[in-house]
């Protein structure tokens, strides 16, 4: 189950994450879900604002700072990793 705390500090943070908005840039697209048991997996995100209710703290960061590039996405079918051998993939299950 992807919950997402989005801490202000980028020491407190699990995986540094840049926001982009083309699909193709992207290392992981994301569709954000309105309640806890509508989120699975990395690509179906739940934010909190309590990071103990969270299973990942992230850091939105730049794109030259960031681990995993995200681009939020208008379908829940659309939601999933990009498989292009990117170094990114290596954080896979990382969000749940």
């Amino acid at each position: 189950m992807a919950r997402i705390y989005q801490t202000p500090t980028m020491g407190d943070a699990k995986i540094r994450v840049a926001i982009v908005t083309s699909q193709g840039e992207a290392d992981l697209l994301v569709y954000r879900v309105s309640s806890w048991g509508l989120a699975s997996g990395d690509a179906l995100w739940f934010i909190t604002r309590d990071k103990q209710d969270a299973s990942s703290w992230v850091y939105f960061t730049s794109i030259g700072m960031a681990q995993v590039k995200v681009c939020f996405v208008d379908s829940m079918g659309c939601a999933g990793w990009q498989d292009r051998g990117q170094p990114a993939l290596k954080y896979r299950g990382r969000f749940s």
